[in-house]
């Protein structure tokens, strides 16, 4: 049983990517804990802002439409704050590598400044960082725990690598209290699905409920891992909260890994219908691509008794169903 709810009663948090994915459920279960919250998102349309996700607590949290690399803005909102989840990102590891500079903007140099105003302004902040696994590249041994070597093979790997040693060096050097989340592939409702800059399971979900085929890149046995976004807010609030997490780096995981064709094979059976194919990696995926990968995460288990509680199983059925029911909320129908 995780407990922390009493922790936010009457505590401000900020939520930075709020109107995304992981940072909308985040809100949600902020707001039943009684906190004051407030969400930061550009909405910008490339990234996964939708205020769709907050459609049931929209009157009960304080919403700013602000682009994070605006530091006058982000000083404001940091002051008064408790706590800080800093979701807020370029995700693409595709757009990372067309476009670089758009993401070392994002991920690298708005981080420093955001830690610059928790310095200035609120030293008394806790930070949590979402950072991403993509930062090991491709694995020397599985499953990779936060021992393994660091070496991305794209632009956003290096660049949230940046972002979440910023964050451990204002903790070490500042005392501004920080650690780092290092997210494998997060689903679940909300997350972006019109197209593939969020996560390959979202284009998987649009084309089903199309009636497209979905396309499984190589020959299909690639394996991953996958936590459903409910278990993810449970780390980040218990990371929020407990003192072991301070300074701490940690990996999310699941023992539940599965090769892409037998994962595409359940989603179609799980819907009901539908096909998927296996299809030639197009050359720009194929050099970003890191192989097999799935995490150990024992350190966040042992430390602060984390465990992830929803099956794949379950997590795709909540998902496909939510998406078949309101998916006009989420892309254009043609």
């Amino acid at each position: 049983m995780i407990v922390y709810e009493k922790a936010f009663a009457g505590k401000h948090a900020l939520i930075t990517g709020g109107l995304g994915f992981v940072g909308s459920a985040l809100a949600k279960r902020l707001v039943s804990c009684d906190a004051r919250v407030t969400l930061v998102d550009s909405l910008i349309p490339q990234y996964g802002g939708n205020l769709f996700n907050i459609e049931e607590i929209k009157d009960k949290i304080t919403v700013n439409i602000t682009d994070v690399r605006d530091p006058h803005a982000m000083a404001y909102l940091i002051k008064g704050q408790d706590y800080l989840f800093n979701l807020a990102g370029q995700t693409s590891h595709l757009d990372s590598m067309n476009d670089p500079f758009t993401d070392l903007n994002i991920n690298s140099l708005a981080q420093l400044s955001i830690l610059e105003a928790c310095r200035q302004h609120n030293s008394g902040i806790r930070i949590v960082f979402a950072s991403t696994r993509q930062l090991y590249g491709k694995p020397e041994y599985l499953p990779v725990d936060e021992n393994h070597p660091i070496r991305p093979v794209d632009i956003n790997g290096i660049n949230k690598l940046s972002g979440e040693w910023y964050h451990l060096l204002y903790n070490n050097i500042y005392g501004i209290q920080a650690c780092a989340l290092r997210l494998t592939n997060t689903y679940g409702p909300g997350m972006r699905v019109k197209d593939a800059r969020q996560t390959f399971l979202g284009i998987w979900i649009r084309n089903l409920i199309e009636g497209k085929p979905i396309q499984v890149f190589g020959d299909g046995l690639q394996l991953r891992d996958f936590n459903y976004v409910d278990d993810v807010v449970d780390a980040m609030l218990l990371a929020a909260t407990r003192p072991e997490a301070v300074g701490q780096i940690y990996n999310l995981g699941c023992s539940e890994y599965i090769n892409l064709r037998d994962l595409a094979a359940l989603m179609v059976e799980l819907f009901g219908g539908g096909e998927y194919r296996i299809v030639p990696f197009p050359p720009e995926r194929k050099a970003i691509d890191i192989g097999d990968y799935y995490s150990d995460y024992t350190k966040m288990s042992h430390s602060l008794g984390w465990l992830p509680q929803v099956p794949l199983r379950e997590g795709l059925a909540r998902s496909l169903a939510y998406y078949a029911e309101h998916h006009r909320h989420y892309w254009e129908e043609k």
